[in-house]
């Protein structure tokens, strides 16, 4: 490259004019108003906003859970509004990885075992999953932890296996929806930490829905969700 030169960014995620409404017998709520925004590979960025906003369904449409009433949403070269149902389920398995604010860890199964099973379904073989969840656990300081069951695990390590989890299938993407809202403060700083540090050591595009603003202002580009539109913050 020569000198002065700019290296262009790809755009993993690009949204034009997305509306998203619910309607009921009595009333219409116009949850998102014609929505544009791109986020490019690798980059971090926090949404916050008032309970009921909206942020959730943001953050499911673009992770394929939820479907909108027009406009599109293109997510690693992927027009999920044009997805059949199958289709879509092997985007939500291959290209996005999911935490939410419960970690859904499987009671019967240890940290490793929860961490390892995605990889398995996707067709990794059993010695290659269990390889790649031990890495991953290490990375976010659980690797003495691996036999554990959830049920002796406190709510910060449930956390950090689930940040672990959602990386296993190397996905373009990394969707967090209140990561850290069962955790106190100490807890909550620890699993943000992990989770930001994860996604830039592999090159992960990270979205991350919170109500905290200590956890927004880890990320490249911060937005609040009012009124059905993103405002971006300096």
């Amino acid at each position: 490259m020569n000198e002065g030169e700019t290296v262009m960014q790809k755009i993993i995620v690009e949204v034009k004019n997305l509306v998203k409404d619910y309607k009921s017998r009595v009333e219409t709520l116009h949850i998102l108003r014609s929505l544009d925004f791109k986020i490019e590979e690798g980059c971090s960025v926090s949404i916050m906003g008032s309970s009921g906003s909206g942020k959730s369904t943001l953050l499911n449409i673009v992770g394929g859970l939820d479907h909108f009433d027009s406009g599109t949403c293109i997510v690693a070269g992927k027009d999920i509004s044009r997805l059949p149902e199958k289709s879509l389920g092997l985007f939500r398995r291959n290209n996005v990885g999911f935490i939410f604010q419960f970690h859904y860890l499987l009671k019967d199964f240890t940290a490793l075992e929860n961490v390892m099973i995605p990889a398995y379904i996707a067709g990794n073989s059993k010695k290659t999953a269990l390889e790649k969840a031990r890495v991953l656990l290490d990375e976010v300081h659980l690797g003495n932890r691996i036999a554990h069951y959830p049920a002796k695990l406190s709510g910060g390590e449930r956390q950090r296996v689930a940040v672990a989890r959602s990386m296993i299938n190397d996905p373009d993407i990394i969707l967090a929806d209140e990561p850290t809202g069962n955790l106190d403060h100490e807890h909550s700083a620890i699993v943000s930490d992990l989770l930001y540090g994860s996604a830039r050591k592999h090159n992960k595009t990270l979205i991350v829905v919170t109500h905290d603003d200590k956890i927004a202002e880890k990320a490249n580009v911060k937005y609040t969700l009012i009124n059905g539109r993103l405002k971006r913050s300096p």
